[in-house]
């Protein structure tokens, strides 16, 4: 099969979010099938300024297809436009004012698409928010896969996402909770879909460590052995320690360092514990979008690379998820595929459904919650050692490469099989939607002749008329996140 994926951002820089999500996807499937990605020029999620080159490359096995945007974002005049559409009445044309600038606007994406779209067999979307997907998913939508990667907030009220969600001829979800909250909001008439998520790599029991490693790892400092260190942090993951002078417990943090991924409350949350008479060190790993605190026990890891990142996760005595608006959270998923417990926030459903379903983590609502329980965490370590257990046995089952492409490859077959069906059944839905859009402009015709002749009738009447606005209005936040849509 030939399959296309497209996304808004490509590349092996590009580390969380649902683009880390689409590359480890499409990497997976790439032995299978032909893969091919449909991504823009752009690295940089804020400004969408092109810095990859445009044209074909090759990454990791993938074939990737890049298209400049041609034009940036002004994160000013868009946080003000999205303040005023969030929270006022609009057209369609100002919905689509706002995807525009919301970006990344490629029209040469849309273009090649629209071209050859009948030389691929799937069109995978990721991430409903962006207009690669919003009018992307126009050009085939019966064969069209759509990966939400969605959560509540504002944007999602916009009415340019109801066709979004409703002409995707098959939907993947991430977990269940975030199937529960789109089927509560749209109409959905995917002929195919399933709860299916992202595979995580479980590393073999007893990490093996390389022979020249061997005699480094060994070498644990006396700071270091002051901690009872779990069974699984041996080897790489001890040398990660030493090599980063992390000499006793520690928390971590990877992904964006950003006030939008709930870095800000941790970084005050955490001081709250220090000051509370908690020990332990707090490492933030990933791409730095805010200013963090001179305090020796904060400590910036910067990019890693991905082996790297796993000895990270390995070495962390726990390892901290202080999103509130998550699909899924790699992060979690390949904290618990180590065997390192997860402490998370409460009002990410995501987050706690993980949490509940593994007996792999603990949540938080509060300050003083997440001192407590990140007290309780590194204080007991029995209860961190059965919750790495719980939390491998919960990946391996839930979330194993071999159980996440099986799903994808049976929606493959489903997709495929029922094409015609999807077809028609597309097709039936648009013409029943032309019709009743038929049957209301004739409604209006009627009433606007009416309107005019009682008009000429009236001697009194006045000639102005006043024009009412269309649309609805967008919901309301007093989060900047929302305010300026989702960074993902």
């Amino acid at each position: 099969m030939k399959i296309a994926f497209i996304v808004q951002r490509y590349g092996t820089e590009i580390l969380g979010g649902s683009e880390y999500h689409c590359r480890l996807i499409a990497e997976r499937l790439a032995p299978r099938h032909q893969v091919e990605v449909l991504t823009t020029c752009a690295r940089d999620y804020i400004s969408w300024q092109n810095e990859y080159p445009e044209g074909t490359d090759r990454i990791r096995g993938v074939t990737v297809r890049r298209f400049a945007c041609s034009r940036t974002r002004n994160l000013k005049e868009f946080n003000a436009y999205s303040d005023w559409i969030f929270e006022n009445r609009h057209t369609p044309a100002d919905e689509l004012e706002w995807l525009k600038q919301q970006g990344p606007w490629a029209p040469g994406l849309l273009e090649y698409l629209e071209r050859h779209h009948q030389h691929y067999d799937v069109l995978i979307f990721f991430t409903y928010l962006y207009a690669p997907t919003v009018l992307g998913m126009k050009i085939a939508p019966a064969k069209s896969l759509l990966v939400p990667t969605a959560h509540d907030e504002p944007a999602i009220g916009l009415k340019i996402y109801e066709n979004v969600f409703a002409s995707a001829a098959g939907i993947v979800w991430n977990t269940d909770s975030e199937r529960r909250m789109i089927n509560s909001k749209f109409r959905l008439r995917a002929l195919v879909e399933d709860v299916v998520g992202c595979g995580v790599e479980l590393p073999e029991a007893g990490h093996s460590v390389d022979d020249e490693d061997t005699s480094a790892a060994a070498m644990v400092t006396p700071q270091a052995a002051r901690e009872a260190l779990p069974a699984h942090i041996e080897g790489p993951a001890n040398d990660f320690r030493r090599r980063h002078r992390m000499h006793g417990p520690f928390l971590l943090y990877g992904g964006r360092i950003d006030p939008g991924k709930g870095c800000e409350e941790l970084l005050e949350y955490f001081q709250n514990f220090l000051h509370d008479g908690g020990d332990a060190s707090l490492m933030l790993m990933g791409v730095k979008l805010m200013p963090l605190p001179d305090d020796p026990r904060v400590r910036f890891a910067g990019l890693l690379p991905d082996q790297e990142r796993l000895h990270a996760l390995q070495a962390a005595t726990v390892v901290v998820v202080p999103s509130p608006y998550e699909s899924l959270s790699l992060l979690a998923l390949e904290a618990f595929a180590v065997g390192t417990p997860v402490l998370a926030n409460a009002r990410a459903e995501v987050l706690v459904d993980h949490c509940r379903r593994s007996n792999a983590g603990l949540f938080y609502a509060d300050r003083y919650e997440f001192s407590e329980s990140l007290k309780m965490l590194l204080k007991d370590a029995p209860l961190r050692e059965a919750m790495g257990v719980n939390g491998r046995a919960y990946v391996e089952k839930n979330y194993g490469w071999d159980v996440i492409i099986s799903k994808y490859e049976r929606m493959f077959t489903r997709l495929r099989g029922g094409s015609g069906s999807a077809a028609a059944t597309t097709t039936a839905h648009s013409r029943r939607d032309d019709q009743s859009t038929s049957r209301r402009d004739d409604q209006a015709a009627s009433r606007r002749d009416e309107r005019s002749t009682s008009r000429r009738d009236d001697q009194s009447a006045s000639g102005s008329s006043s024009r009412s606005s269309s649309g609805r209005e967008g919901g309301r936040s007093s989060n900047p996140r929302f305010r300026r849509g989702r960074m993902s």
